[in-house]
């Protein structure tokens, strides 16, 4: 397994390909943790 390898890591770095060993990064996590803060304010009952 190596940078022939299509399923490893370092292939896929080669090859310039995504998969399961080498996922694309998002940046969605950092847009999800701001939702969360207004989801508390409904919680609140008066």
């Amino acid at each position: 397994m190596g940078r022939g390898d299509k399923r490893s890591r370092k292939g896929k770095i080669t090859i310039g390909s995504y998969g399961k060993s080498r996922p694309r990064k998002t940046a969605s996590k950092v847009a999800a943790a701001a939702p969360v803060a207004p989801a508390a304010d409904k919680k609140k009952k008066a």
